[in-house]
């Protein structure tokens, strides 16, 4: 029972977390580096929220949307 556990132990220590270890040693050399992948998922986090706002528009514009508190059966 001991190897399954040390198992799981190695699968996450040396496999799942290897590149959160090669950030944490990439920040000692270079933070903007180290932070390239924060700023990646903040431009696609920016650009969905664009495209969804810009989406919401279209339908509002075009007055298709039901904004009928009574729109869907569980609020009724």
């Amino acid at each position: 029972m001991t190897a399954f556990f040390e198992g799981i132990q190695y699968l996450f220590v040396n496999i799942l977390f290897a590149p959160l270890d090669f950030l944490r040693r990439l920040e000692l050399v270079s933070w903007f580096g180290a932070n390239t992948i924060n700023w990646i998922f903040m431009i696609i986090c920016t650009c969905a929220i664009v495209y969804w706002i810009k989406q919401l528009r279209i339908f509002d514009d075009a007055g298709t949307e039901n904004q009928d508190t009574t729109a869907h059966s569980f609020l009724k």
